[in-house]
């Protein structure tokens, strides 16, 4: 039960300061930029993969779960309660930036400004860089929890500066489903709950590609 709550509250978090980052950057005339939301968010993975890492691997992603448990490194009894811890701590999270900003249209929901193909594409290709990095960063060599805070926060602030312009830099179906889900903003929700998925799948495929055999494992 302790691994669900701290999905559940790290996904919570992520949402939370993420989406509210969002917002502030839209209601501040620019004083947060862009820049700054993709900071929040690298951040915010950061930390909480320093706060619950040692709890319950500190998923707080349905695609980190299913590409570990692709690499045989996570239990597929959990699989589906880690997700719906993921997903409740988003919706919680985004229920959480409504009651602070409740004029807002979006709430830092995920939408596309590219075409639907390019935008499936990129979170494909982003979801794709931070499992492999996941999956590298967390092998049985890496003892440290720094080392993986560390790096997968700073691609995810990467990814989000590169990408957020372009499709939100979603990366995570809980991401997107929480604000999504109190804002109503379903219209292409399809794209950030299958290419995050199918870009985990094909990280560990390239993962057991490149490296040594067993590097997964």
């Amino acid at each position: 039960m302790k691994k669900y709550i701290a999905e559940c509250f790290g996904t919570y978090g992520l949402v939370l300061f993420g989406t509210a980052a969002i917002v502030l950057k839209d209601q501040s005339g620019g004083r947060l930029t862009h820049a700054g939301v993709a900071c929040v968010f690298g951040l915010s993975v950061a930390v909480m993969i320093l706060l619950f890492g040692k709890i319950s691997g500190a998923h707080i992603n349905p695609a980190v779960s299913i590409a570990l448990w692709l690499a045989k490194r996570f239990s597929g009894k959990l699989l589906l309660p880690y997700i719906f811890s993921q997903i409740s701590g988003a919706i919680a999270g985004s229920l959480t930036v409504y009651f602070l900003f409740s004029g807002h249209p979006t709430l830092g929901a995920t939408l596309p400004s590219a075409g639907i193909s390019q935008s499936f594409f990129i979170e494909f290709f982003l979801t794709f860089l931070l499992i492999y990095t996941v999956l590298q960063t967390t092998s049985r060599q890496n003892h440290s929890i720094m080392i993986p805070s560390l790096m997968i926060g700073c691609l995810v602030a990467l990814e989000a500066f590169f990408a957020g312009p372009l499709t939100g830099a979603s990366m995570n179906p809980a991401r997107s489903i929480g604000p999504a889900f109190i804002s109503g903003q379903f219209q292409a929700l399809w794209i950030y709950i299958l290419a995050p998925i199918f870009g985990a799948c094909f990280a560990v495929l390239g993962c057991r590609c490149l490296q040594q055999k067993g590097c997964c494992e």
